[in-house]
Order: C-alpha cells, then structure tokens, then sequence
C-alpha cells in the first residue's frame, strides 16, 4: 500500500497509484479530501499538459501547492487524469 503522508497525517493510499517521472499518482478515491484545498496554481508540462494544483492542510498547517493533478491531460497522459501526485515534503511510499 503506497501513502502519501504530511504532519503526521495520511493523505491518500492506495495499492493502484500509476508511477510518471518517479512520481506515484494516487486514484481519486484514495484522497482524504478533507485535507485538500483548491488552488489557482498551475502549471505546463510539455507532454502532460496542464496540471492544477491543491493546497494541503492538516489542522493549521497549510502546504501552498503540495498536490498537483491533471484534469485534461494531453493524450500521452491520460493514463492520469485526475489522479493526484505530492511533492513539497509530503512523504510518499
């Protein structure tokens, strides 16, 4: 089971992450979502496309942009749309 963990808290697990770049991309479903926050980050990956971003937040912490997805990906990705990858010192394994 691959878990994403920040502050002591379990973000998302799952045993069906999708590894990209050395990044495990968690389903969904294996959100807390309680811990996630909309962001108007966003970014552009040549081949992925453009990736949105969630603040995470445990209690009063807050990790401006630790949680990215892709939405739309470009079709070399869409093997990922929607699921959702850390970065940010959020402990993934």
């Amino acid at each position: 089971m691959t878990k994403a963990v920040w502050n002591d808290t379990v973000l998302a697990e799952s045993d069906d992450t999708v590894v990209v770049e050395g990044n495990h991309y968690f389903p969904p479903a294996s959100l807390v979502t309680d811990h996630f926050r909309e962001s108007s980050t966003t970014s552009v990956c040549g081949w992925k496309g453009t990736a949105n971003y969630y603040d995470v937040v445990v209690g009063d912490a807050v990790n401006v942009g630790a949680a990215w997805y892709y939405a739309d990906p470009k079709p070399e990705a869409a093997n990922i749309k929607g699921y959702i990858a850390f970065w940010k010192g959020v402990d993934v394994g």
